[in-house]
């Protein structure tokens, strides 16, 4: 190459360089020259209204000294030098006053924020209900209303569960950076826009600002310069087809999945690993989904807690056929694309569906609206009332069986599943299977019932969703057999990333030597949620026993899980996850120190309480691990506790206490099979016939856990009773005898 050959293409380099630079975010007023009709759809949307300075043009809460009064605390919002105040409850108990900094939100309820020293921000408990009067509305009330919140509570205001920080400003404002400082104990973060702005879904903007100006030069630009192509979202991506009267998808595109996890950013319940996302990224490499787990879904995956949507979508037929979200939904307006059912007429035929044929109702009333009986509604936080987006056939049929809601007694208040399921086979002459059959499964699973493991193989095995799939796979772990591995590890191979991280989960019960050959190469998965799970697996792995590039790749996945840990110190759970990181690692004092900051950030987080006390106990420090427990049941009355504390005793020799703390462990818990047996095998000792009691008791509703099962054999043996003892052994054979279908 000619020194002026080099030079020009030195030249190039830099030009081209200084063309697509570092991307940046450059706000909402950049858009509105070219996209005026977009940016005046978004002004005045939920997005645009997602966080805002408080103000008088804002506020939308009565602070003419109105007052609110709550099992005995009487709260005052008020006006002073122009500033919005409450006086309100302290993080000790006595009440201060508070300047509001923020409004989050503006129907059907407003919050109203406060700063706190070292950058923390919290959300008041107390909301503006902004309904109409008529409606019940424009009032203050309780997010919380039966429940006496005291400071020390995580539901308190003041408290880690209603900080801005972590909680909730991750969704509300554009490209938000939490910056929490660990040594500090303090934030300091910050975002580009206050709320949900233009670049929240179409990424950072200054490299599509440079191409505007210069489309013909930068033709080759990805995406005119935007980290994803939203361009085809508005407009519809199905059609009639004119015979067969059914929807069909037409050439899209833009990959539905792909903006459907767009969405789920905010709209999903999930664990957040860093702060990093641009729109385009894949959200598993950002965001651990959550499952259907009992604590979020009922057991057919309806929802029970505030879920936000996504998990309920990716159930439905819809999410698999590719609808997306922006479908249904103006992406600016944030409104339906059409008013009622007629949203659900831009693809279903209006003549079939809303025939009395069909849905059986009068017409124009609640029984025959779509909504009603495909998405029914659940309130929360009071007043918000939102709709079940797993677009289900009604099962009053399952839900008798599983004791749970169903969309016929939400109208029906005076009758019960029962009579709507037998109202719809009078109908139909059939039960409607649908599309989402897997509650049994999970329930029987969650339960440990005789027939779950059948029934887990049987969702595995049929078309259902990847996300009840991957649910009912994480169940398998309680069943450790030849088959459950094979069955793991063929899961390793899956194109899904929730299958394969909850297969890495079931690999926890097997030692480590009959799996690391198939685990290590997760460590090189492209989703970052299945590579952290597994080196969790792996960071017990001797560094001798591997390859120099393996202990390389080992270490560079532990620092991307650690860094997704430190992401999360301000949370006690976080904490606990790096005190065990650091003891896996040999590092000791790092993981106790760990462990304190959980109880300094959270004093009420019970297993801070019990990994501490067994990581003291595994150091020789019986007294203090006692200690440890001790202090937890000072704060609270809790089974987890007890038991963590019973087993404390019988490893020292001390059987009394230890059958008195396994007692109320049991006691307290007493749906937990778990701490039934291990009651009982310490009550059995001494006392076979007890044990059995106790057990038995345990297995009419755990009737395939294995543990019980084992142990009345046992005990049936040593008692003589070759006749039960067989009997029991013969039930474990049947609940692990089930063989998938080749």
């Amino acid at each position: 190459m000619t020194l002026l050959t080099r030079c020009i293409y030195c030249l190039t380099l830099l030009i081209y360089s200084s063309l697509a630079g570092a991307i940046d975010y450059v706000g909402n007023q950049p858009c509105k020259t070219c996209h005026l009709k977009e940016y005046q759809q978004w002004q005045g949307s939920h997005h645009d209204l997602a966080m805002q300075e408080a103000n008088v043009k804002t506020v939308l809460g009565d602070f003419n000294n109105a007052k609110f009064t709550k099992l005995g605390v009487t709260s005052t919002f008020f006006m002073q030098a122009g500033r919005f105040m409450v006086k309100t409850d302290s993080s000790d108990n006595s009440l201060q006053d508070f300047e509001i900094s923020y409004t989050f939100g503006v129907y059907p309820l407003q919050q109203y924020m406060v700063k706190f020293p070292q950058g923390k921000i919290q959300v008041l408990d107390i909301a503006w209900d902004s309904r109409p009067k008529e409606q019940g509305g424009q009032r203050w009330f309780s997010l919380h209303p039966n429940e006496a919140i005291k400071a020390d509570d995580v539901l308190h205001w003041t408290g880690p569960n209603l900080n801005w920080n972590y909680m909730c400003a991750d969704c509300h404002s554009t490209n938000l950076k939490k910056n929490y400082d660990a040594v500090t104990q303090s934030y300091n973060t910050q975002w580009d826009s206050i709320n949900v702005a233009c670049e929240a879904c179409h990424g950072p903007a200054s490299e599509h600002l440079k191409w505007s100006k210069s489309p013909e030069k930068l033709a080759t630009l990805k995406n005119k310069g935007l980290s994803i192509d939203l361009s085809a979202t508005t407009k519809s991506h199905w059609s009639i087809n004119a015979k067969t009267h059914k929807p069909e998808l037409l050439s899209n595109p833009v990959t539905g999945k792909n903006t459907v996890e767009l969405c789920a950013k905010c709209h999903s319940r999930r664990s957040q690993l860093d702060d990093n996302f641009v729109p385009g990224d894949n959200f598993r490499d950002h965001y651990l989904p959550a499952l259907l787990t009992d604590a979020l879904y009922y057991p057919d995956g309806k929802i029970k807690d505030e879920v936000y949507i996504y998990g309920s979508f990716m159930q439905s037929r819809m999410y698999q056929a590719g609808v997306t979200c922006s479908d249904c939904h103006n992406p600016h307006t944030l409104e339906l694309k059409a008013s009622g059912d007629k949203v659900c007429a831009q693809c279903h035929v209006d003549a079939s569906y809303s025939s009395k044929k069909h849905h059986f109702h009068q017409q124009e009333s609640m029984g025959s609206s779509c909504i009603a009986c495909h998405m029914p509604a659940k309130t929360y936080m009071g007043v918000d009332e939102r709709n079940d987006h797993s677009f289900r056939i009604p099962r009053p049929d399952l839900a008798e069986q599983l004791d749970m809601p169903d969309a016929c007694t939400n109208c029906h208040k005076d009758k019960n599943s029962g009579w709507a399921a037998t109202a719809i086979n009078k109908w139909l002459g059939k039960t409607a299977r649908g599309f989402q059959n897997y509650g049994v499964a999970l329930q029987a699973l969650d339960q440990q019932t005789e027939q779950a493991l059948n029934l887990a193989y049987g969702v595995l095995l049929d078309d259902a969703p990847n996300i009840a799939k991957a649910t009912a796979l994480g169940f398998l772990g309680n069943y450790p057999s030849r088959q459950t591995l094979t069955t793991a590890l063929q899961m390793l191979r899956s194109k899904d990333a929730d299958m394969r991280r909850q297969g890495l989960f079931v690999l926890q019960n097997f030692p480590l030597q009959h799996t690391v050959a198939q685990v290590f190469p997760l460590l090189n998965d492209p989703v970052k949620i299945v590579r952290l799970e597994a080196v969790q697996l792996l960071i017990a792995v001797p560094r001798g026993s591997m390859a120099k590039e393996q202990a390389a790749l080992l270490d560079k996945v532990i620092e991307e899980y650690q860094q997704s840990l430190l992401f999360s110190a301000d949370r006690p759970e976080a904490q606990v996850a790096l005190a065990q990181l650091y003891s896996q690692q040999n590092l000791m004092t790092q993981a106790e120190a760990a462990f304190k900051q959980a109880l300094v950030l959270q004093s009420q987080y019970i297993p801070a309480y019990i990994n501490y006390a067994d990581f003291l106990q595994r150091q020789q420090r019986e007294h203090e691990a006692l200690d440890t427990l001790q202090l937890g049941l000072k704060l609270t009355n809790d089974a987890n506790l007890y038991h963590a504390l019973g087993l404390w005793y019988v490893r020292n020799n001390d059987k009394v206490q230890g059958i008195n703390s396994l007692q109320k462990a049991a006691k307290l818990a007493k749906n937990n099979a778990r701490f039934q047996y291990v009651y009982a095998v310490a009550v059995g000792e001494k006392q076979p016939r007890n044990a059995i009691t106790i057990l038995e008791s345990s297995l009419i509703k755990h009737s395939g856990h294995l543990e019980t099962l084992s142990a009345l054999a046992s005990y049936y043996h040593q008692l003589g009773d070759a006749f039960n003892a067989n009997r029991y052994q013969q039930k474990m054979k049947k609940v692990m005898s089930y063989a998938p279908e080749k």
